[in-house]
């Protein structure tokens, strides 16, 4: 066996950890996302055993993640739960068919700003909304009212003997979260995660605290399999709105995480088309069941890592061990204390939010702080799918701007004519300055223009800068004098 399968010690060891890891992020971001906790399970084992046997990255974990949590929250308030197998499945085809069509290499060209605009702001709701769970208090609908009124709520939990115990079993769950990377090593062979949620649940029972716990409904009772008659919501404006944001959200986030895991290791590289195709096929039989929508996540997938993975093998196993604890130990689930869940996603929430990344970028590029920034809070106020756009739109606007860079540079000697040399690109953005620089050349001088330093010329600019050559000329000076142009010039 060990010489068919030379790494499957070492794979089984790390399937262990990623199964103690993904437990209770499987079961925390269910509950979050206001469905019954066994969905989570059941796209955790989606995402290990079938997403984790294909191509694509042989040590990235999938399963549900906290980034999504947000937006299958308002999906599900919005079109309610048999609709969300509907906008899953519909994903994972557009999943499928973007790597069948090689685009996946493409979402790298995303601005990484914008992508942790993204997830500052997912985490910034998210951390907002797991307070009120925290405090055994209802969240507010929209992102705005959950930090506004968030005071509020907290002071009011202040005069209940039932929300203080909820909020200290929650505190006390980031605590352990917090400082569990200071624990000796051998304490830290159990994950944080499970270590707090175990804590928790213990600390719930033994002193009978009046806390919410997570409600039980069975592996195949949770099951939400689409029916045929909620395909015809596809034909609504917002559904489809929906559906691009998990597109492309889940995308993006699968194939940056991607990178990232290629960053830990020394093996495979990942096949990025490839791997967009695994994403789509989970995210298929996810719809079908009616489940959550995955992506890769890369804090199980830097466990993966971590714990010694060799093969995909390991990856596989942990959605063997998911099933088995679904199967088998589903009332396990009961014990759960929800203010504990919720502090986990408060935990993972805040390390979505790229504080150092946006103190570096405003001091090196402070155009790029910006969009971050500007997409996070439009995430906030507006919603997901528009404050992505408006970041991507930022993006757009500051590349075009850097890229229509263009210098004019005269040389006047007094006598003869005036020397006007154009270098960079000439687009429609810089037309108002080119303009108004040549405009400011003596009107009874002869004037030599030069374009042989462009890279670039549109039609808007080749048109006013012959208009302003017939109408310098027509001042009674000799015509302008323009050098051949050496550039790419736009039709």
């Amino acid at each position: 066996m060990l010489t068919k399968f030379p790494h499957l010690r070492q794979d089984f060891a790390a399937s262990l950890v990623v199964f103690l890891v993904a437990l209770p992020l499987c079961v925390g971001v269910a509950v979050a996302s206001g469905v019954p906790a066994e969905l989570g399970l059941v796209t955790g084992i989606v995402g290990g055993l079938v997403t984790g046997f294909m191509r694509g990255s042989s040590l990235q974990v999938s399963g549900p993640a906290a980034g999504l949590t947000v937006l299958v929250f308002e999906a599900v308030r919005e079109y309610g739960l048999p609709a969300l197998g509907v906008i899953v499945l519909t994903t994972g085809v557009l999943q499928i068919a973007m790597g069948v069509l090689k685009l996946g290499r493409y979402f790298r060209a995303i601005s990484v700003s914008v992508v942790e605009g993204m997830l500052a702001g997912i985490g910034l709701v998210l951390i907002a909304g797991q307070l009120y769970s925290v405090a055994g208090a209802k969240a507010p609908v929209s992102g705005l009212d959950k930090i506004v009124e968030l005071p509020g709520a907290l002071v009011d939990a202040v005069g209940s003997t039932k929300a203080l115990a909820s909020l200290a079993l929650g505190a006390a769950t980031i605590a352990v979260l917090v400082l569990w990377k200071r624990m000796p090593a051998k304490v830290r062979t159990v994950p944080g995660p499970l270590a707090a949620v175990g804590l928790a649940t213990l600390a719930a029972l033994a002193f009978g605290l009046p806390v919410a716990t997570v409600e039980v409904q069975g592996l195949l009772g949770s099951l939400q399999p689409p029916p045929l008659s909620e395909f015809g919501e596809l034909a609504q404006v917002g559904l489809l709105g929906t559906i691009v944001a998990f597109t492309l959200i889940a995308s993006a986030e699968s194939l940056f995480s991607a990178a990232a895991v290629d960053r830990l290791h020394s093996g495979q590289r990942t096949e990025y088309d490839k791997e967009l195709v695994a994403q789509g096929a989970g995210n298929a039989l996810c719809g079908m069941l009616g489940a959550l929508p995955m992506t890769a996540v890369i804090v199980r997938s830097a466990a993966n890592v971590q714990a010694g993975a060799r093969t995909k093998a390991s990856r596989v196993m942990h959605g063997v061990w998911l099933l088995l604890f679904a199967a088998l130990l589903p009332n396990v689930l009961a014990y759960i204390p929800i203010p504990a869940l919720a502090g986990i996603l408060v935990h993972a929430g805040a390390k979505l939010i790229p504080v150092r990344e946006i103190v570096s970028l405003w001091r090196e590029h402070r155009g790029e702080a910006l969009i971050l920034v500007v997409t996070a809070v439009s995430i906030v106020a507006v919603s997901m799918f528009e404050g992505v756009l408006i970041g991507l739109a930022l993006a757009v606007a500051k590349t075009a701007w850097e890229a229509s860079h263009i210098k004019l540079e005269v040389v006047d000697k007094g006598a003869g004519p005036v020397q006007a040399y154009l270098s960079g690109n000439a687009t429609f953005l810089r037309l108002p300055k080119i303009l108004d620089s040549l405009e400011a050349l003596p009107q009874d001088r002869p004037v030599e223009l030069h374009l042989s330093g462009l890279h670039h010329l549109d039609h808007a600019c080749r048109t006013a800068l012959e208009n302003w050559a017939e109408r310098h000329s027509a001042a009674g000076t000799e015509p302008v004098k323009v050098t051949a142009i050496q550039v790419t010039a736009a039709k």
